[in-house]
């Protein structure tokens, strides 16, 4: 991903970029972004909701490595680039490995780094992936790993590809955004939206493959939601209070 939020991250702070010597002497909270290569409408790219996930993970992690407490290193994991987007399949561009996939990649994935993290955070950029994240981090927490997720979101803001995911990548990656193709969706309400969702997919309420209205965008308003995912994925992180699905409060 090319991301000045990436790019903010301390050079050390990003587990690809570790040695496994260097992991030795602190214990490690990984946090992990999980998104989607998904159809974001004509305008933005297919990795929308992994840049998203990846530069509010690169922020948290920036954040607690600033903070008070130095008995944990957080470290920022490589994306899981790939959810369940079954939903835009009718869309050129879009790769969904399904629900029950993605399940068994976190469970694995969990168990594996699990042997050396103290702590795991999923940070999800993509609703399609709830249901797996929720059963994943249940059964890893069952099996006595401290393991949790959190999802980049915003109060009021509209479904997929419009003004919430238009402005922040404005903000995030400018250079990604073709701006003048922006043309608005279907802005009716989600739940008015889903039964003939779940018939025909986005494709079936959306020519376009908008759920909302990505031509009032702007950076300004990109920077104030984006501030709003990482405020709120790192107070919960900061407070450690999964409930029983495994999600933080």
């Amino acid at each position: 991903m090319n991301s000045a939020y990436h790019r903010r991250v301390a050079f050390g702070s990003e587990l690809g970029s570790a040695t496994s010597s260097d992991l030795l002497d602190t214990p490690a909270v990984l946090v992990i972004p999980v998104g989607s290569t998904e159809q974001h409408g004509p305008h933005l790219p297919l990795d929308t909701d992994t840049r998203i996930a990846e530069a509010v993970s690169a922020q948290v992690v920036a954040r607690a490595q600033g903070g008070p407490d130095h008995t944990l290193r957080y470290l920022l994991a490589p994306p899981i680039a790939y959810g369940a987007s079954g939903e835009h399949e009718a869309f050129a561009g879009t790769i969904s490995i399904g629900t029950e996939a993605l399940r068994h990649v976190l469970v694995e994935y969990g168990r594996s780094a699990g042997r050396w993290a103290r702590r795991l955070v999923f940070v999800n950029g993509h609703g399609g992936n709830v249901a797996a994240l929720t059963a994943a981090v249940r059964l890893l927490r069952s099996e006595g790993r401290e393991a949790a997720w959190c999802s980049c979101t915003v109060r009021g803001g509209d479904a997929h590809a419009g003004h919430t995911e238009t402005s922040v990548l404005l903000h995030i990656s400018p250079a990604e955004v073709r701006f003048d193709r922006s043309r608005p969706g279907n802005c009716a309400p989600l739940v008015d939206l889903m039964p003939s969702m779940r018939r025909g997919g986005v494709a079936a309420v959306s020519e376009v493959g908008v759920l909302g209205d990505p031509t009032t965008a702007t950076a300004n308003a990109g920077k104030q939601l984006f501030e709003e995912m990482v405020s709120g994925c790192a107070g919960r992180i900061g407070r450690w209070e999964p409930r029983v699905d495994g999600m933080l409060t």
